[in-house]
């Protein structure tokens, strides 16, 4: 996702002659920024039972999960080529599930700085979803990852986001 400082729709990660760069950011104003993000992981019911009651061979499934979400947060821009490396002030990740056979996984991530956390947060919740993946693929090879989103955003020029969903 491009970061937007010259107006709605312009791409900026791109010099004069259509080159890739990263975005100079030295004169942005630092805000408190945050970002949502969400993914499903759907599986069999009889996965999400497993994850639920302790019972995957591998451990804790979401307690694993939650450290490589905070770790991914942490290290998006090792990932992410034109991200800049930010100090978050904050990595919440929570789950949920339908009773059914979806798994949400939703990363809420903070900082104080001059450039926004959405790639953080969706970077969060991928790598939770993969982490879950992992640990469960021994019981169904079949889960699938997605939809993953973006569900808000605060702070920065561009201002306020928040999905319709």
């Amino acid at each position: 996702m491009a970061e937007q400082d010259k107006g709605a729709g312009t791409l900026t990660h791109f010099d004069g002659e259509g080159r890739a760069r990263m975005v100079d950011i030295s004169d942005k104003a630092e805000t408190v920024r945050t970002a949502v993000a969400r993914t499903t992981v759907t599986m069999q019911q009889g996965t999400l039972n497993l994850i639920k009651e302790g019972r995957i061979g591998k451990g804790d499934v979401l307690g694993v999960s939650q450290v490589a979400a905070i770790m991914a947060a942490k290290k998006t821009s090792d990932w992410i080529p034109m991200c800049h490396p930010l100090p978050l002030t904050g990595v919440e990740v929570r789950y949920s599930d339908n009773g059914d056979s979806e798994l949400y996984i939703e990363a809420t991530v903070r900082t104080k700085g001059q450039t926004g956390v959405e790639m953080e947060a969706l970077t969060a919740v991928s790598a939770a979803a993969l982490t879950v993946y992992d640990m469960c693929k021994a019981a169904d090879k079949a889960m699938r990852i997605g939809p993953t989103l973006l569900l808000s955003k605060t702070g920065g020029k561009s201002g306020d986001y928040q999905a319709e969903l």
